[in-house]
């Protein structure tokens, strides 16, 4: 509580900050709630191809005739959506991950890190559009067979697999944090007292994490949705019919030609891209001034 209070007073002190954040309720409460009011659906086709934006259809229409507004609109919602869950798969596996590092020390602390420089050593977005399309068709069977049909294998698989290419930056701050609170005396004395490693770990250490932990979160997200975006651009992202502002970006791209510029199939996916994109990494910023005692001096 106390983290979120300095971080708002930051954020009051600062009015470019204060529209950043405005921006984002205004995308999130757009994709979740306007798009209901669009009078079109995300997959409605029609006759109207290419047209631009007009009172019909504020945003103009794609080749199909789907309307771009509501497109985009559905395309915030795949975004965020595979940005959040991605990120929640981070946090879980790079925080629990640097905590038993730092917190063991030694040789198992030695082993661990000398496996994060491997996992970082590899190509992780080559590898997580190998790993994407190599198990789309056997996950689609085990979903089928489980009755789970309503989740596109796809997507569930790059939220996995985004997830777990995000952690290894937030397992070594952790880590590194971790080793100078475990020589504390708060940590000695309950030691002292008998009290479980598992217990300091989440009661003791963990508390003092938080701030560390919410500011990587707002770095996270944006890492997570530019690469879900570069592969929908490449084709390998989000399945059709459904779409996320990187697929709607690679269609704009399909139509460009030197004899017609369709540029609000460009525009409007890209810009609401760029400019959530750039809110995230300015509130941010912010947060990290908030967290930092020499600039709240």
């Amino acid at each position: 509580m106390r983290t979120l209070g300095l971080f708002f007073t930051v954020v009051r002190r600062d009015a470019f900050l204060v529209v950043c954040g405005v921006f984002l309720i205004v995308v999130v409460g757009l994709a979740l709630i306007g798009i209901h009011y669009t009078g079109y659906t995300y997959d409605q086709i029609s006759d109207a191809s290419l047209l631009p934006p007009s009172r019909a259809h504020w945003f103009g229409t794609d080749v199909n005739g789907h309307d771009l507004l509501t497109r985009t609109l559905y395309g915030a919602q795949i975004s965020l959506f595979v940005a959040a869950t991605g990120t929640i798969v981070s946090l879980t596996v790079g925080v629990t991950y640097g905590m038993i590092s730092g917190y063991a020390g030694g040789r198992v602390d030695n082993l661990m890190m000398r496996l994060v420089e491997i996992i970082y050593s590899l190509p992780t977005l080559v590898l997580v559009i190998v790993l994407v399309t190599s198990l789309d068709g056997p996950i689609a069977s085990l979903l089928k067979g489980a009755g789970l049909t309503q989740f596109p294998p796809r997507l569930v698989l790059i939220v996995i697999f985004l997830g777990l290419t995000e952690w290894l930056t937030m397992a070594r701050i952790i880590r590194g944090q971790v080793l100078v609170l475990k020589e504390q005396a708060f940590v000695q004395a309950s030691l002292a007292l008998g009290q479980s490693h598992l217990r300091i770990l989440w009661q003791h250490l963990f508390p003092n994490l938080t701030g560390i932990i919410v500011v990587y979160l707002t770095l996270t997200i944006p890492a997570i949705m530019l690469d879900e975006s570069f592969m929908s651009f490449l084709g390998v992202g989000v399945p059709a019919p459904l779409a996320s502002w990187g697929t709607l970006v690679s269609d704009a791209a399909s139509l460009i030609n030197p004899i017609r510029l369709y540029w609000w199939m460009l525009i409007f996916p890209g810009g609401f891209m760029t400019l959530t994109l750039l809110a995230l990494n300015f509130l941010g910023d912010g947060l990290r001034d908030a967290l930092d005692p020499r600039v709240r001096k």
